[in-house]
């Protein structure tokens, strides 16, 4: 009697109701203003603008140990949980040109087992400065990459990596956003 009771209620609650499954969502992003201000700080090799809602520190600490030189740089934007690790390699016989372009080639093709695709683009800014910006796709842990040089002293890495499980969909509106930043970087490098 009891499960004849106990089918009744759930035939009669079941058709009450009918279930629709929600859609996957994601957060909404609201994108500050677009806004450089210049990093041009005394003693460091190079120079370039940075957006004005990002936040410059000093690295510390490269996987437990110290930097090797105090040139490197995290780009924070605390609003994106987002940060571009750059690293500066002076260029001679410790740091052969042909190994640290290699170095980055293998940082960036290291995310190929997750990436679904890896485009290389061109940099060359007119003052001094070429190299390659790296985008991709897929969930990558870093979508965004570069090197820059001048082929004979100077050697700047960037990565953009975010405070999150890679996700491509959920992330591609700030990779974008955070994109033209890292061009307008590049595009802004200079040596001294």
């Amino acid at each position: 009697m009891r499960y004849l009771l106990f089918i009744c209620i759930l035939f009669f609650a079941a058709c009450e109701q009918s279930y629709t499954p929600k859609p996957r969502g994601y957060f909404n992003i609201t994108f500050p203003q677009k806004q450089y201000r210049v990093f041009d700080q005394p003693g460091y090799p190079y120079t370039f603008e940075y957006p004005a809602y990002a936040q410059v520190t000093k690295d510390s600490t490269f996987f437990g140990e110290h930097p090797e030189n105090p040139y490197w740089i995290n780009i924070d934007f605390p609003s994106l949980d987002g940060k571009i690790y750059v690293s500066y390699k002076e260029i001679g016989a410790k740091n052969k040109l042909e190994n640290l372009v290699a170095d980055a080639f293998k940082m960036t093709y290291k995310h190929t087992y997750k990436a679904d695709y890896i485009d290389e683009k061109d940099i060359n800014n007119g003052h001094g400065v070429s190299g390659l910006f790296y985008e991709v796709g897929g969930n990558a842990a870093s979508a965004k990459q570069f090197f820059a040089t001048d082929s004979t002293h100077h050697f700047l890495r960037g990565a953009l990596y975010f405070d999150a499980t890679p996700n491509a969909d959920s992330l591609a509106p700030v990779n974008k956003f955070l994109q033209e930043d890292m061009w307008h970087l590049v595009e802004t490098l200079r040596w001294r």
